[in-house]
């Protein structure tokens, strides 16, 4: 007799399950690379959709940049002007009002002055007149002290 036996070998439980699992992995490992494939063919198609787009909108980035920077430029430069008409304006201002304080100085001074030369003709005459009297009033005591003592 052989030791082969005619019928075939009735598996055991765990072998039958392990079978199954090995049968599950297999369909999944497949069913992993189809999906994988899928994704890669559709990045693929939405890159190809999107560069265009991008393109367009990485100019139109550019545009706006390069308006913005200009539009900062003009601002900058329309307050560096009105900065220095301020100042012009400011300085011109202050010349006039320091050139009309120093005008009305001269003029009180000029008038303080003609003031002061009058007050001190003024008091020239006065001691003057006080001089003369006070001289006609000393030769008048002298004449009467004279009269006094030759009496």
């Amino acid at each position: 007799m052989s030791e082969k036996p005619t019928k075939p070998e009735e598996k055991g439980f765990f072998d039958k399950v392990i079978e199954t699992i090995e049968e599950l992995w297999d369909g999944t490992k497949d069913k992993a690379e189809d999906i994988k494939e899928a994704a890669e063919d559709k990045i693929q198609d939405l890159t190809k959709k999107v560069a265009p787009a991008k393109k367009a909108a990485s100019k139109k980035i550019t545009a706006a940049k390069t308006a913005v920077k200009a539009k900062v430029a003009d601002a900058t430069t329309k307050a560096k002007t009105a900065v220095k008409d301020v100042k012009a304006k400011a300085d011109t201002k202050a010349k006039d009002i320091t050139t009309k304080a120093k005008k009305e100085v001269a003029d009180v001074k000029a008038k303080a002055d003609i003031k002061a030369k009058a007050v001190t003709a003024k008091a020239k005459t006065a001691v003057a007149s006080a001089k003369k009297s006070a001289g006609t009033k000393t030769d008048a005591a002298a004449g009467k002290a004279k009269r006094k003592t030759t009496a």
